[in-house]
C-alpha cells in the first residue's frame, strides 16, 4: 500500500469529534474566516455602540428620570410624564441637560456592545448546525450568554455611574463635576463595590434582554431567509426586525429594569437586596410602578435595537468582504 492510499484509508476511518464542523475532517482546523468571527464581532460591536448611544441618549435620560421619581419622600412626583420631564430638564439645564451623563454611557457603550456581539458570535460559532443555523433554544442561550457577559464586564459599572450622575443632578447641590471626578468620588466614599451595585438585577436584565432580542432577531432572519444562512437580508428589513426584537424585550423585562435602576441610584442604601427593593416598590407604589418609564423606554429601545443591528450587520458585511 503506497503512502497516499494509507493516508486515504486513515481519513475515511476517522470519526470527526466535531460533527457541526465537517471541514475539520480534511483540514484538522477551523476555517480561516471563522476564526476571526469573534474579533470581527468585537470591533463591529464597539463601533456600533458608540454611534448608537449618541443618537438615542435623550430618551434614556428621560426614562431614568421617570424611574427615579419616587413620590414617597415629598408626597408627590416631580414629573407628570415624558413631555413634562423633557421640558423641565431643558428649562433648568438647557438642551444639553438631556445629554447629562452621556460621557458615562459613551465610555461604557463601546465595550458593552463589543462584549455583547463578540460573545454572541463566539457562542454562535460553536453552536450552529452543519448548515450554519442556530436552533431556537440555542438562539436564546447564546443571547443569554452575551447578555450576562456584558452585564459583568461593562454594563453594571457603567449603569451604576450613569444612574448616580443623573440622580445627582436632581439634588439641590450636585457634587459630581465630571465623569472622572464622579467615579473618583463614588470609589472614595463607597469603595470599588460602589460601581457594582445592582449586579444581580443587571445580570437578570441584560441576560433576559439579549436572550429575547437575539432569539427574536435570529428567528425572524431565519424565517426571511427560508433557512439559508447565506442569503442576505436587506438592511431596512434588519431594522424592522430589530424594532420588533426591541419591543419584545421591553415588555419582557421592564420590571427588572426598574428594580435595577433603583438599586443603582443614590438612595440604593435603603434597600437590603434586589428582592427587598422589588418588595418595597410593590408595597409603597403598587404593581404599576414596575412599568414606570415603559413608553420612553419603548421608543428608545425600538430605535436603539433597530439602529444597532443595521449598523452592526453593515460593518460585519464590510469586514467579511475585506477581512478574510
Amino acid at each position: 500500500m503506497d503512502k497516499s492510499a494509507a493516508v486515504s484509508q486513515r481519513t475515511s476511518s476517522f470519526v470527526n469529534p466535531f460533527p457541526h464542523r465537517p471541514y475539520m475532517v480534511t483540514t484538522g482546523a477551523a476555517a480561516a474566516a471563522s476564526g476571526a468571527v469573534g474579533l470581527k464581532g468585537i470591533i463591529a460591536g464597539g463601533i456600533t455602540g458608540g454611534i448608537e448611544i449618541c443618537i438615542t441618549f435623550p430618551t434614556e435620560y428621560v426614562k431614568t428620570q421617570l424611574q427615579l421619581d419616587d413620590k414617597k419622600g415629598s408626597g408627590q412626583r416631580k414629573y407628570n410624564g415624558i413631555i413634562d420631564c423633557g421640558a423641565k430638564t431643558i428649562r433648568s439645564h438647557g438642551v444639553l441637560g438631556l445629554y447629562r451623563g452621556l460621557s458615562v454611557l459613551l465610555y461604557g457603550s463601546i465595550p458593552k456592545s463589543a462584549v455583547r456581539f463578540g460573545m454572541f458570535e463566539e457562542l454562535k460559532k460553536h453552536s450552529v448546525d452543519e448548515k450554519g443555523n442556530l436552533s431556537p433554544i440555542k438562539r436564546m442561550l447564546c443571547g443569554l450568554g452575551a447578555g450576562v457577559a456584558e452585564a459583568v464586564f461593562a454594563v453594571t459599572p457603567m449603569e451604576t455611574v450613569k444612574v448616580k450622575f443623573i440622580h445627582d443632578q436632581n439634588s439641590a447641590n450636585p457634587k459630581f463635576k465630571g465623569f472622572f471626578h464622579g467615579v473618583r468620588e463614588i470609589v472614595r466614599t463607597q469603595g470599588f463595590r460602589g460601581t457594582y451595585q445592582g449586579l444581580t438585577a443587571t445580570c437578570l436584565k441584560q441576560g433576559s434582554n439579549q436572550a429575547i432580542r437575539f432569539f427574536v432577531m435570529e428567528s425572524l432572519k431565519d424565517w426571511y431567509r427560508g433557512g439559508d444562512p447565506t442569503k442576505p437580508v436587506n438592511k431596512f428589513v434588519v431594522g424592522m426586525f430589530g424594532a420588533v426584537a426591541g419591543a419584545a424585550s421591553v415588555f419582557g423585562n421592564t420590571p427588572i429594569d426598574v428594580v435595577k435602576t433603583r438599586m443603582q441610584g443614590l438612595e440604593a442604601s435603603k434597600y437590603k437586596s434586589t428582592l427587598d427593593c422589588a418588595l418595597q416598590i410593590w408595597k409603597h407604589e403598587g404593581p404599576r410602578a414596575f412599568y414606570k418609564g415603559t413608553v420612553p423606554r419603548l421608543s428608545r429601545v425600538c430605535l436603539d435595537v433597530a439602529i444597532t443591528f443595521m449598523i452592526y450587520d453593515s460593518f460585519m458585511d464590510l469586514f467579511n468582504k475585506v477581512w478574510k
